[in-house]
């Protein structure tokens, strides 16, 4: 691949810390997406209380893989189970390195027998990529780019979510009836306005929904004929500062670090084919959680509650060492509830709402139990929730917590110096928050 590399970066910069480490982060906002429509506030009310569309067509990183041996090449680099896996249904992708810790995850798409596409974050598309050509595979891989860098980029395809209680109303409006039944996580094909394409039944926010995929030079046509059909539901466009904060109710971590840091061979050899300029490498860390070691920063499937996804009935890359922490002890991923109060002193949210991966820390009575791995601002509930990894211990429902909000300036400054940073009280609570997510997301 290009240079410079990620290898390059982290040898120039001393460590794989100092590389990605900042104290004046800049938040992530998804591209081409106009920033508002009706305002950040009343789009977030939307998904939970009304209706809201997101296009998710712009920021996505597809990977196509294709040829006679894309199964078991899939089988063999990921945690997945692929007997019974049918075509048009979804998974989520879990990708660890040797040690079993995650790599990244993906959604996959099966769209034939031996076609399938990985979508979502480049991490584990670029790990397979680089896997795939080490091993020998007889598949075909090709990518499409999410248009970060080049707005005027063209995706291949259109991707829109239809969220919220009054989603199904809308789309029996828009279809002229209910979609065909089907289960979640599994894709049927549909036609709106002379073109057809792809329902798979998903969700952000974990309300109910569809995600609607076809080709992008339908989507202007499909996109007026879903917005016509929601007039009568109230539909919100969702804009792209409301719509990364659905992530905070719906339980999902959106960019963990990829375990990829590691000092052995085969971690180096990757390092120096990746870029340098991926999220792997220039993402930034941040927050008042602060280690040298970037290891302390790594986490496990099981502590982002992937185990349903993990299947031991076949032979992958790290199998043993992820059976290994299958009951071991681990941290849990829980939803942080802050005080209203204390984060309307601590945050200024005339700019928007609060949407940050900071890792900041969370402490009971001054000793660390944990860490943040998202925090958003979400107006219908009045505060911010934040998505935390916690010691088992810290982790049941109630638990009163503070976390410590701010930048820590890395370097040579102690991990655990006082630097008097603001401490919002918060209270744990179960993950996902959204109640629907917890009970009835995956039903059906």
């Amino acid at each position: 691949m290009t240079t410079p590399s990620l290898q390059d970066g982290i040898e120039k910069a001393g460590s794989a810390v100092n590389l990605r480490w900042t104290a004046e982060p800049r938040f992530w906002t998804p591209p081409v997406v106009a920033p508002e429509y009706s305002g950040w506030r009343k789009e977030q009310a939307a998904w939970q209380s009304g209706v809201a569309l997101m296009d998710l067509s712009y920021h996505m990183f597809d990977l196509f893989v294709s040829g006679p041996d894309a199964t078991r090449m899939l089988g063999e680099l990921t945690a997945n189970n692929y007997e019974n896996f049918a075509i048009n249904q979804a998974k989520q992708l879990v990708v660890v390195n040797e040690n079993g810790y995650l790599v990244g995850d993906a959604i996959l798409l099966r769209r034939g027998e031996e076609d399938y596409v990985v979508t979502g974050r480049p991490t584990a598309q670029n790990w397979l990529t680089y896997h795939a050509g080490q091993r020998g595979y007889d598949v075909e891989l090709s990518s499409d780019p999410d248009c970060s860098r080049d707005p005027q980029h063209i995706p291949p395809f259109f991707r829109y979510q239809i969220q919220g209680p009054f989603a199904q109303q809308l789309i029996e409006a828009a279809f002229g009836g209910p979609l065909p039944e089907t289960k979640f996580f599994h894709a049927t094909n549909v036609t709106l306005a002379g073109t057809t394409f792809r329902a798979l039944r998903h969700g952000m926010a974990g309300q109910p929904g569809y995600e609607f995929i076809g080709d992008h030079a339908d989507h202007a046509t499909v996109k007026a004929a879903l917005v016509a059909a929601g007039e009568q539901f109230g539909l919100e466009l969702v804009g792209s500062l409301a719509y990364p904060t659905a992530q905070a109710e719906g339980g999902w971590v959106p960019a963990p670090i990829p375990a990829i840091y590691d000092d052995t061979p085969d971690q180096s050899a990757y390092r120096a084919w990746l870029p340098l300029h991926t999220p792997d490498g220039l993402q930034p860390l941040n927050g008042s959680f602060y280690s040298p070691d970037i290891a302390d920063y790594y986490v496990t499937p099981y502590e982002l509650d992937y185990g349903r996804s993990i299947s031991f009935n076949h032979d992958f890359l790290g199998r043993d060492a992820l059976q290994a922490m299958k009951d071991a002890p681990r941290r849990h991923k829980v939803t942080l509830v802050m005080d209203a109060e204390q984060v309307a002193k601590a945050v200024d949210l005339e700019r928007g709402p609060v949407n940050t991966l900071a890792k900041q820390r969370v402490e009971i009575a001054g000793s660390l139990v944990g860490n943040t791995e998202y925090t958003a601002y979400n107006d219908p509930y009045g505060t911010m929730l934040s998505l935390a990894l916690v010691s088992e211990e810290s982790a049941k429902p109630g638990t009163e917590v503070e976390v410590v909000w701010g930048n820590h300036p890395g370097g040579d400054v102690a991990a655990e110096a006082d630097l008097g940073f603001p401490r919002i009280r918060a209270t744990v609570q179960p993950c996902p928050y959204n109640e629907f997510a917890r009970s009835g997301y995956r039903q059906g």
